[in-house]
C-alpha cells in the first residue's frame, strides 16, 4: 500500500498550494468556500419567494428598487418565475452538491480509508475547476439579456425551449448543469476508485464510517445516472441552439417533450439519494460518537443504505402519477416507493436505538445530528402520502410538495453539512468553533426550518398550490395570507440566524495560532482523529492498520484497561471475545 501512496513534497508557491492545489484537504475547502457562497445566494433569493407569498404586489424592502425598477420594486410574474427557478437549481446543484459531495468526499475519504490522497489528485483538481465554470455560468445567466432561467428547476420543454424561455439565460443555465455533471463524473471516478483500492490494511468494508458508505454509494449513483440528466441536457441544448425537435411536439415539431420528464426523473429520484446518502452517513457516525455507544446493527444500517441506492433506479415514477401514466405501470412504481420506505425505517430505527440510554454528549454536532433525525422523520412520514397515487393527484401539485421536499432534502442536508462543518472544523483549522454561537445557531435554525416547511405542508393540504404568483386571486386561497405571513416571519428568522454561523465561521477561520488538544476534541477513534490537527500534506507518514470498527465506545474491558471509554481504530486491544465489527 505504501508503495502506491509515495509521499511528496508539500507545494511551496501560493498557486499550487490554495489555487490549483492536488491536495485532497484543500480541495475540500475550495468546495465548502464554493457551497457556502451559492448557499448565501440561493437563500437569498429563497427570501424573496417568500415576502412574494406574504405580502404580493408590495416593494421589496431594500432591493426592490435594484432589482425590479420596472415594477417600484415589487416583484413582477415573471420576475417571480426567474426566482423559483434558480433558487431550486441554485440550491441542489450548486449548494448542496458541493458542500456534500464535495467537500464531506474530499475531506473524509482519504483520512478516513488511511490514504495519502485520492487515487487521481489532478482529476480532482479539474473537478472542482470544471464545477467553478459550471458556477460562472450561472451567474452569467442571471444577467443576460432577456433575463434569467424561468422554465422552474425541472426545466421541463416546452417551457424550457426557445418557444417558452427566449434568449440566452435559459441555454446558459441547461449549459451549467451539463458542465457540473462532468465535473460531477469525475469526482465520482476518483472517490469510487479511491475507497476500493486505497483502504488501509486492515479496513475491511465493514470497518469503514458510515460517512464513507454514504459517500461511496452516492458516488456509484452519480456515475450511473448523471450521465442520463448529461443526455438530456444535451438534447435540450440542441433543442435551443440548432433547431432540432427532440422535446418540442405539436405544430411546432414531432418530438416528445414526456421523454424529457422521464429522463429527467430517471435522475432526479436517485439524486435525492445522491445527497441525503452521504448525510446519513454522516450522521449515523456522529449519534454513536455522542451518545457514546457502537453504532446499533452497523450492518444492518449498511444494508439498508445498499437497498435504498438499488430501488432509488426503480421508483421515479411516482413524479409523474400526474402525467397520463397508465394504471398498471403508476402501481407499480407506487409499490416499489411505498418498500423503499422499508430499509429507510430500518435506518431511522437504527439511530434512534443509538441513541437509547447512550451518555449524551450534546455538543453542537450532536444537536445539529438530533435535528437531523426530527425533520427527517417529518420529511420521510409525509412522502408516504406523495408515493400514493390516491394522494398524490390531490397533492402533487401544491404547496404540500413543496414542504415534504424541504423537509426531506433541504433542511436534513442543512443540518448535516453544519453538524460536519462544527465536527471537522478543528480538523481542517487546528481551532474550534465557538461552541456558545453555535448551539444559538442551532437553535435558531431549528425553529426556524420548522416553522417555514411545517407552515408549507399546511397550506399546501389546505390546496394552496405551488409556482403561483398571486395566490390570493383565488378566492378559497384568500384566508391563508395570514399563516403564509407567519411562514415568512420564520423565513426571515432563520436567515437572520445564519448570520450567527457566518461570523462564528469566518472569526474562527481567520484568527490565528491554534487550539490546545485539538488533534481529538471530541474522543473519538476514526482514522482522521489519529494525525494531527491539521494534517499533514501527506496526511499519515505512516500507513496505518485497522484492527477495528470505527465505534468503539463504553466497551467495559477498555474503560479497565486503558481508563477511556473509545478506541481507535489503530490500536490494538484483545478482547475477551472477539470483536468483529
Amino acid at each position: 500500500m505504501s508503495e502506491l501512496q509515495p509521499i511528496h513534497a508539500a507545494p511551496t508557491s501560493f498557486i499550487k498550494k490554495h489555487i490549483f492545489s492536488t491536495d485532497h484537504k484543500v480541495i475540500a475547502k475550495q468546495f465548502l468556500w464554493a457551497g457556502l457562497l451559492f448557499l448565501a445566494l440561493g437563500g437569498f433569493l429563497a427570501m424573496l419567494i417568500r415576502w412574494q407569498w406574504a405580502f404580493p404586489g408590495e416593494a421589496v424592502p431594500f432591493v426592490g428598487q435594484g432589482m425590479f425598477p420596472s415594477s417600484d420594486g415589487s416583484i413582477t410574474p415573471s420576475g417571480y418565475t426567474k426566482l423559483f427557478t434558480n433558487h431550486g437549481l441554485i440550491m441542489i446543484f450548486f449548494a448542496i452538491t458541493p458542500l456534500l459531495i464535495g467537500f464531506f468526499g474530499n475531506l473524509l475519504i482519504p483520512l478516513q480509508i488511511g490514504a495519502r490522497d485520492m487515487a487521481f489528485p489532478r482529476l480532482n483538481m479539474a473537478s472542482f475547476w470544471v464545477f467553478v465554470l459550471s458556477q460562472l455560468l450561472v451567474l452569467a445567466s442571471l444577467v443576460v439579456p432577456l433575463g434569467a432561467a424561468a422554465a422552474g428547476w425541472t426545466t421541463y420543454p416546452p417551457l424550457s425551449t426557445n418557444i417558452a424561455t427566449p434568449g440566452l439565460g435559459q441555454t446558459l443555465m441547461v449549459m451549467a448543469l451539463f458542465v457540473v455533471g462532468i465535473s460531477t463524473i469525475m469526482g465520482a471516478i476518483n472517490y469510487i476508485v479511491t475507497i476500493i483500492g486505497f483502504r488501509a490494511p486492515g479496513m475491511g468494508y465493514f470497518k469503514m464510517p458510515l460517512s464513507i458508505w454514504g459517500l461511496w454509494l452516492a458516488s456509484i449513483l452519480n456515475l450511473l445516472f448523471v450521465p442520463v440528466l448529461g443526455s438530456a441536457g444535451l438534447l435540450l441544448l440542441f433543442d435551443r441552439l440548432f433547431d432540432t425537435q427532440f422535446f418540442i411536439a405539436g405544430a411546432s415539431g414531432n418530438g416528445d417533450p414526456i421523454l424529457f420528464q422521464h429522463l429527467f426523473w430517471l435522475f432526479g429520484h436517485p439524486e435525492v439519494y445522491i445527497l441525503i446518502l452521504p448525510a446519513w452517513g454522516v450522521i449515523a457516525d456522529f449519534l454513536s460518537f455522542f451518545s457514546r455507544k457502537p453504532s446499533y446493527f452497523y450492518k444492518g444500517s449498511v444494508w439498508a443504505l445498499v437497498t435504498i441506492s438499488i430501488l432509488s433506479a426503480l421508483v421515479y415514477g411516482h413524479h409523474m402519477f400526474v402525467a397520463g401514466m397508465s394504471p398498471m405501470l403508476g402501481k407499480s412504481f407506487m409499490l416499489l416507493t411505498l418498500a423503499i420506505s422499508i430499509p429507510a425505517e430500518l435506518l431511522f430505527l437504527n439511530w434512534l436505538h443509538t441513541i437509547w440510554k447512550g451518555s449524551i454528549r450534546l455538543t453542537v454536532p450532536m444537536l445539529f445530528s438530533l435535528g437531523f433525525v426530527f425533520v427527517f422523520a417529518l420529511g420521510g412520514l409525509t412522502g408516504i402520502h406523495l408515493g400514493t397515487i390516491s394522494t398524490d393527484l390531490y397533492l402533487h401539485d401544491t404547496m404540500f410538495v413543496v414542504g415534504h421536499f424541504h423537509f426531506t432534502l433541504a433542511a436534513a442536508t442543512f443540518l448535516a453539512v453544519f453538524a460536519g462543518i462544527y465536527f471537522w472544523f478543528p480538523k481542517m483549522f487546528g481551532r474550534h468553533m465557538n461552541q456558545r454561537l453555535g448551539k444559538i445557531h442551532f437553535w435558531t435554525s431549528f425553529i426556524g426550518i420548522n416553522g417555514v416547511f411545517t407552515g408549507q405542508l399546511i397550506v399546501g393540504y389546505a390546496g394552496q398550490h405551488r409556482r403561483l404568483y398571486d395566490p390570493y386571486e383565488y378566492t378559497f386561497i384568500k384566508h391563508l395570507q395570514p399563516l403564509n405571513e407567519w411562514t415568512t416571519y420564520f423565513a426571515f428568522f432563520l436567515g437572520v440566524s445564519s448570520l450567527v454561523f457566518v461570523v462564528n465561521f469566518f472569526w474562527n477561520v481567520f484568527r490565528r495560532g491554534h487550539d490546545e488538544n485539538i488533534d481529538n476534541p471530541w474522543e473519538v477513534g476514526t482514522l482522521e482523529w489519529t494525525v494531527p490537527s491539521p494534517p499533514h500534506h501527506h496526511n499519515f507518514d505512516t500507513i496505518p492498520t485497522v484492527f477495528h470498527g470505527p465505534h468503539e465506545y463504553s466497551n467495559p474491558e477498555v474503560k479497565k484497561a486503558l481508563g477511556k471509554d473509545w478506541l481507535a481504530q489503530t490500536e490494538k486491544f484483545s478482547f475477551s471475545k472477539q470483536d468483529d465489527s
